[in-house]
Formats: structure tokens, C-alpha cells, sequence
């Protein structure tokens, strides 16, 4: 576990019937909370694991029933070889010593991104697939690893599923709309993001899951990833309930 009190969740304020459905996590201040303690950036996200964690226990425990963090990012190819390298291991790592503990909470572990990029280590692809396959009939909790993701990439790449459907004759044009295009995502049945949380305090989303968070609530609580908790989680639901969520029309107001 993390530094934090790991103990059960104060619920005060929290409304059961009205927790999100699907939380995302941007995983962000592992370096700098590696810096601020004069160790290394591959420190601060091995303490970034335990966060993690710690969270997708919260979240069960609050009954959120989809929890995707974005672990790797397609623009996080240009860090510095030896902390990209450290990450392809540090993924397959956290999977392997993992997968039994997520097994046994009924957590079903998913993979969105391009695993077909070369750049990925085969072995990566391997534990993924396994651990995929190991935790297929859970059903307590849907894990989505954003690894090698960017969310540009996820249009464009179903864009062209698409057309290639059209072009065989297929699809006809007319028949694209937002079911189509949603069906050809990395994960057809993800429901749409109800909350993003982005830690360390930086204000965007930096191309994480642009299309499901259309009408997504955004929390940015300033604290570094390693630091952050299910207790943290918890606030960020009660913030969360107190928004006035109208996806596009108006508030409702007393008149008649």
C-alpha cells in the first residue's frame, strides 16, 4: 500500500446510488515526486504502483464499476531510453506480481492502445494477453491499462476501420454514427467516462480518452500520484456528486 491510511473509506457525503460509474486516472507526478526526494524517476512510479493499488481497492469498496488509468502514453516514447525501458519492464513486472491479487478482488484486467506498435516488448504483449485471459470472467471490477495509448490515435485507427468496412461494401456511409464509430475502439463496450481525475494539479487531458470523456466531469486535486489514495478517491466523488451534470441542456429550474 501507499503512505496513506489505507483503512476503510469515510462515506460521509457520499450518496451510493450516485457514484460514477467509469472513474479515469492520469497517473501524473511520479518524477516529480521522485525529484523533490532527490531519488530517481523510476522510484517515483514504483510508489506510484502502491497508489494505484490502493485506489482500485477504494473503488470497489465505493462500488465504481470501471476504474482506467493511463499508464503509458504514445508520446512517452520520447522520455529517456532508460526510464522507457524501465517502464516496459516495470509494466510487465506490476502485471505478473499483480495479477493473482486483481484475480482474486474480481477485478477484470483490460488493455487499451496500440499493442500492435513494434516499439512494445512481445513480452509485454504476452503477460497483457495472460492476464486478460486470467480475469475474463470477473465482474466486480473492469481495470482498463491505457499502455502505448493515445486517444487521437484510437479515432484515427477506428476511422479507418471504418472506411475499409465502407470501401468492402460493408458499411453503407449514411450508417455511421456514434454507435459505429464507439463499436470500433479498443474497447467497444466501455461505457463513457462519468469523472477524470488527473493528479499533480495540471489543468488537461493530454489525449486520454478524448472520446469517451466527452461529457466527463474534470477533478485536478494537486496532489502527486504517489500521494494519492482512496481516500483521495473519495473526495473526488464528493465533489463529483455536487456537480450539475446536463450533458448539453438546460437546468431545470421551478417554473411550470
Amino acid at each position: 500500500m501507499g503512505d496513506g491510511d489505507s483503512s476503510g473509506i469515510d462515506r460521509t457525503g457520499i450518496d451510493p446510488d450516485a457514484v460514477p460509474h467509469h472513474v479515469g486516472l492520469i497517473l501524473d507526478g511520479n518524477g516529480r515526486w521522485a525529484n523533490a526526494r532527490g531519488l530517481p524517476r523510476t522510484a517515483g512510479h514504483a510508489a506510484g504502483e502502491a497508489a494505484l493499488f490502493d485506489v482500485v481497492e477504494g473503488a470497489i469498496e465505493l462500488g465504481i464499476r470501471w476504474l482506467s488509468a493511463y499508464t503509458f502514453s504514445t508520446e512517452n516514447w520520447a522520455r529517456a531510453a532508460e526510464e522507457v525501458e524501465f517502464l516496459m519492464w516495470f509494466n510487465e513486472d506490476l502485471l505478473v506480481r499483480r495479477r493473482d491479487e486483481f484475480d482474486d478482488m474480481g477485478v477484470r484486467m483490460r488493455f487499451a492502445g496500440d499493442l500492435d506498435d513494434p516499439r512494445v516488448p512481445e513480452r509485454n504483449r504476452t503477460i497483457m494477453r495472460q492476464a486478460e485471459e486470467k480475469t475474463a470472467g470477473n465482474d466486480t471490477l473492469d481495470l482498463v491499462f491505457a499502455f502505448n495509448y493515445g486517444s487521437r490515435w484510437e479515432i484515427t485507427a477506428a476511422t479507418r476501420h471504418i472506411a475499409v468496412a465502407v470501401a468492402a461494401g460493408e458499411l453503407e456511409a449514411d450508417a455511421i454514427d456514434v454507435a459505429v464509430v464507439t463499436a470500433n475502439l479498443y474497447i467497444p463496450g466501455m461505457p463513457d467516462v462519468d469523472l477524470v481525475i488527473r493528479s499533480s494539479g495540471e489543468h488537461r487531458l493530454s489525449n486520454f480518452l478524448l472520446w469517451q470523456s466527452a461529457y466527463a466531469e474534470l477533478w485536478f486535486p494537486g496532489i502527486l500520484w504517489p500521494d494519492f489514495d482512496r481516500h483521495h478517491l473519495a473526495d473526488a466523488i464528493r465533489h463529483y456528486q455536487q456537480r450539475d451534470r446536463r450533458f448539453g441542456g438546460t437546468a431545470p429550474t421551478d417554473e411550470p
